[in-house]
């Protein structure tokens, strides 16, 4: 059995997964005195919430057809289920809890750690909103997951191109 979502559900999904990646980048800033990275993280940060705000501003504006409920769901049950999918893997406070900064590393190694490991979870958004629009009519909004999909890809570019230089 397969389930069609809409776009209004991955938005409010993605507002959830911004939430958590700028708690991340804020978490990590506090874990390194170098002050440019530590700006950088801040800065990250700043750009997972203004994500929120636009795809707040997205979601107001869908049409009654892309807010369709796809499946019966009285309790609103669908948008906790895809929360919790994206909590799995995407920002959430277990990959925090798993992501442990060992004390013996230098800075520099920390910052490469956290480099990657950000550069990873923004990978894994990607590759999740890539699955999430497979699961997206067309009717219900399927190409509003590419514009997602752009804004995580500047992250990519920004942290890659940290990760190179330090």
């Amino acid at each position: 059995m397969s389930y069609d979502f809409n776009i209004h559900e991955i938005l409010e999904m993605a507002v959830h997964i911004e939430e958590n990646g700028a708690k991340f980048y804020r978490d990590m800033a506090e874990n390194i005195s170098d002050n440019s990275i530590r700006q950088l993280f801040f800065d990250l940060a700043a750009m997972e919430e203004e994500h929120q705000k636009i795809y707040i501003s997205m979601n107001k504006d869908l049409s009654d057809q892309e807010r369709k409920p796809t499946v019966f769901d009285p309790q609103g049950e669908m948008v906790q289920y895809l929360r919790a999918l994206a909590d799995l893997r995407v920002f959430h406070e277990k990959t925090k809890e798993d992501f442990h900064l060992l004390e013996e590393l230098s800075e520099g190694e920390k910052i490469r750690k956290i480099l990657q490991a950000a550069l990873d979870l923004e990978k894994e958004s990607i590759v999740f909103y890539l699955g999430m629009k497979e699961l997206v009519p067309e009717r219900f909004g399927k190409k509003k997951i590419d514009k997602i999909i752009k804004e995580e890809m500047g992250h990519i570019r920004v942290l890659t191109n940290k990760l190179i230089s330090s």
